[in-house]
């Protein structure tokens, strides 16, 4: 492979997440066996540090379930102390119990959980096409997104007899956003969310736990892009969320084109520079990766997921209810007991609130009648200085109505009096006037 001038991507081993602070003085990592120098100006690399989380929890949980004693009870020591061991004298065959676990594992099929965590663009569709040798069909994903969404697609694989459900989850929108310190939350409350959905399944009194569709995160690939420079803070801050013991750091190429290298056709990217091939390991990390992920540890992943960190959310959601194995003597609790111990719990604590609300409800109505008596008091008051001004303004009408009545009267006398003098003043008037006509008349005969 060509070599060209650029920024050291070491191969890198086992470390752990409280080393990552130290990668961002440089990202000069702890090198193995061999160094190579990669180009990424103007091209689109699918190269860097992408990290396996196989425990895939808050680092308060895993320390939580670190300081929690493994709790035996006396019953229990008792009874592994009386068991013997005896010799058969003749073939039973119980032997081929681990060929019928494995019949029934290849006659159910396998499901297996993937998280793809990374900026867009970085290439978790192009590195999940090469690990399963498929295409998948992933849309491009838009640089635009608000916030940050995970989208789960589950898939049907078969190689040879063995069937496997494989659900691949992504992050889409991861680190396109201006403001990136909640970005990791959405993450963790899908890892919860899943633990939960499990968690509700198993709690129902009729159960399908065979036939359900189990979407708990069996392993997370952290994919941090390779800038020759120092780890973002997003990914600091991710990655502590998602905090395990140990993580799997691997510098890696992914590609699904095939170039001819000599006379044979393989997977790999070519540069101006030179070729990358995938699958060789003086190239880059994919084979152990794959190797480490599907060929190996595939089966560990799933039974960590249930037995160390399922068990580990169960047991905290189930102590926030109130269930417990031991009592306050440290003797051992049955579910009946504690049950009942709750109901009983629960039944006090119905009883004081109700207690509680019948006496607020007392001291409510007591409240609201002693408003309602000084409203009344203050109506009373105004009804009373209404019915006195009420009172005086009659008074006044009806002194105003007698004078009015006595200017009528006196008016009434006045107008019958002009009347008769303006009658006399007529009939003096008529008489005057004939009086005048007759004199008239005596006068011109």
């Amino acid at each position: 492979m060509t070599r060209g001038a650029g920024t050291d991507v070491p191969l890198v081993r086992c470390v752990k997440l409280s080393e990552a602070r130290r990668f961002q003085d440089s990202w000069s990592w702890h090198c193995c066996e061999r160094h190579f120098r990669w180009r990424p100006e103007g091209q689109r690399l699918l190269v860097g540090a992408l990290t396996v989380l196989s425990t895939l929890f808050q680092s308060h949980m895993a320390s939580k379930l670190a300081s929690m004693p493994s709790q035996v009870s006396s019953g229990e020591q008792r009874k592994r102390e009386t068991i013997r061991s005896l010799t058969m004298c003749g073939h039973v065959g119980f032997e081929s119990l681990p060929d019928q676990l494995v019949n029934r594992s290849i006659q159910q099929g396998f499901c297996f959980n993937i998280l793809c965590v990374g900026e867009t663009g970085i290439g978790k569709s192009t590195l999940i096409n090469t690990l399963f040798n498929t295409n998948f069909e992933e849309h491009e994903c838009s640089h635009f997104c608000p916030d940050v969404k995970l989208k789960a697609q589950t898939y049907e694989l078969q190689e040879s007899n063995v069937r496997l459900k494989l659900t691949i989850v992504n992050t889409v929108g991861f680190g396109d956003q201006v403001n990136k310190e909640e970005s990791y939350q959405p993450i963790v409350d899908y890892i919860n969310a899943q633990f939960e959905a499990y968690l509700q399944e198993e709690l129902k009194i009729k159960r399908s736990l065979f036939n359900y569709h189990d979407s708990r995160i069996h392993v997370c690939l952290y994919f941090i892009t390779p800038t020759g420079h120092s780890l973002k803070t997003l990914d600091l801050l991710t990655m502590k969320s998602l905090d395990s013991k140990e993580h799997l750091p691997f510098a890696v190429v992914g590609s699904m084109d095939e170039v001819k290298v000599g006379n044979k056709m393989v997977k790999a990217r070519q540069y101006p520079w030179g070729i990358v091939q995938v699958e060789n390991e003086n190239h880059c990390d994919f084979v152990k990766l794959r190797e480490m992920l599907i060929c190996m540890n595939m089966e560990d992943l799933r039974e960590q997921t249930h037995t160390r960190h399922y068990e580990l959310y169960r047991r905290s959601k189930l102590e926030e209810m109130g269930f417990t194995d031991v009592g306050p003597e440290n003797k051992p609790v049955s579910l009946q007991e504690t049950y009942e111990a709750k109901r009983h719990e629960f039944h006090g604590e119905r009883q004081r609130k109700e207690e509680e609300m019948k006496q607020m409800f007392v001291q409510r109505v007591k409240e609201k009648e002693a408003i309602l008596k000084e409203a009344e008091r203050e109506l009373q008051a105004k009804f009373e200085h209404l019915k006195r001004v009420h009172q005086e303004e009659k008074i006044k009408l009806e002194e105003k109505r007698r004078v009015l009545e006595e200017e009528i009267i006196a008016f009434s006398k006045k107008k019958a009096a002009s009347e008769i003098l303006q009658n006399q003043s007529f009939l003096a008037s008529g008489i005057g006037m004939k009086k005048d006509k007759d004199r008239k008349n005596s006068n011109f005969m």
